[in-house]
């Protein structure tokens, strides 16, 4: 496979200098123009010395004779300097095209050797077969690969795929070494870090206790506080340790980055009371309980907005009482989707309102989530908090999550 792929590329090469090099010798070799003017100076010397004979036998007079000779000597003047020309061309091209002839052939290699991979071109063996998971089942296939990943090391895709195949057939020890290497090679996937934390477990007695866990654990949030597997990974670690309150601080972290109603959600909620049970038992727990409940609502409200809306006099007469008002945050950069909505009606204005991470709509777009935000107020003639041409509104600009004190004035008609 290693000599097709190198004939491959000459043949390549040597196309390219048939269409480069080719038409440059083929100009340097027409010698056609050259023989052609140095006939055309033979008639030339030829009509000079036709002229002297008729000068000396009386058919030309002096005059004739010298207007003649002197148009003669123009044009060989001019037949000389195109004959220069064509040589000096045909050299030229000639130069050129022996240049390109070394010089292409020399830049392609060492343009490749700089910059190819010359183990891309060794392809997978016909025994590595995965499937779409990128798992591979046969044990001649997986040897295939280990002795494939002895020439291309710093491929992660091989050793991921090699990993998986590994777990798929419990061999634990083996994915935990292969994972050794992989966070080498991706160091700041926290995913990659997780994923290391579970087969390093898996290898040593399916337990999640011990410093190498907790530090693959740590790297990752670090990495990513909200990665799902590590947080997942982090509750069990401290569930099995004892540390109630630390697992359910993790899976509460958790179950507010994941869907409604979804199975997963459940189950953890499920093991956040499971956890909260275990705690209220331990001497103390129902005040470590009250104190982590306080800590939610605290961290809750140090990311609140809160302020006051009233509806400009000059636009009262354009909104009914019963109209619907919508007072949202949304990311002042990024998705449109309300962050927080608080709803009530026009006869409730001028109102305070506050919003908070409780009033997301969906569990992963929270304000906490965002550097800037924007409020805003809207008279929503369709009793739809997306925008309409004839609803009244008026917005802060961008403030950070936590803002205080807020004041708008419903004071703009949508076009």
């Amino acid at each position: 496979m290693n000599y097709l792929f190198w004939a491959l590329c000459a043949l390549i090469i040597v196309i390219a200098l048939l269409f480069v090099v080719l038409p440059l010798w083929r100009n340097s070799s027409r010698n056609n123009d050259v023989l052609r003017d140095a006939a055309n100076l033979e008639i030339l010397r030829d009509q000079v010395t036709e002229m002297d004979t008729d000068l000396r036998n009386g058919l030309l007079n002096q005059e004739l004779y010298e207007q003649g000779k002197s148009e003669i000597k123009a044009r060989l003047l001019e037949e000389v300097k195109a004959t220069m020309q064509s040589v000096s061309q045909s050299s030229s091209n000639k130069i050129l095209a022996t240049s390109l002839a070394i010089l292409l052939p020399v830049f392609s290699l060492s343009l490749y050797l700089y910059l190819g991979n010359y183990n891309a071109a060794l392809p997978l063996d016909e025994k590595v077969v995965a499937d779409s998971n990128g798992i591979i089942h046969s044990e001649q296939g997986i040897r295939a690969l280990e002795s494939q990943l002895k020439n291309r090391p710093e491929d992660p895709n091989g050793w991921f795929m090699l990993a998986s195949s590994y777990i798929a057939k419990n061999r634990y020890k083996d994915a935990a070494v292969v994972y050794e290497k992989i966070v080498e090679l991706v160091p700041d996937d926290a995913q990659v870090w997780a994923n290391y934390a579970d087969i390093y477990a898996m290898a040593h007695g399916k337990s999640l206790q011990g410093e190498r866990v907790a530090g693959y654990l740590k790297k990752a949030l670090v990495l990513d506080a909200n990665n799902i597997t590590a947080l997942a990974l982090s509750g069990t670690a401290s569930m099995q340790s004892g540390d109630y309150a630390s697992a359910i601080i993790f899976w509460q972290n958790l179950v507010s980055k994941m869907e409604p109603d979804s199975l997963g959600k459940q189950r953890f909620e499920a093991n956040i009371q499971r956890a909260s049970q275990l705690l209220s038992e331990q001497p103390g727990g129902n005040e470590k309980l009250a104190r982590l409940m306080a800590e939610k609502n605290q961290a809750v409200a140090a990311t609140a907005v809160s302020g006051k809306v009233a509806l400009s006099p000059g636009l009262a007469n354009k909104a009914a009482p019963t109209d619907t008002v919508f007072i949202l945050a949304r990311a002042a950069q990024g998705p449109k989707m309300p962050l927080a909505v608080f709803r009530k009606q026009v006869k409730d204005l001028p109102l305070e309102f506050t919003l908070d991470d409780t009033m997301a709509m969906q569990p992963q777009l929270k304000l906490s989530g965002f550097e800037q935000i924007v409020v805003v107020a809207r008279v929503s003639k369709s009793g739809t908090p997306m925008s309409q041409p004839g609803d009244i509104e008026g917005m802060s600009g961008p403030i950070k999550p936590g803002t205080k004190g807020l004041k708008i004035v419903i004071d703009t008609v949508v076009p």
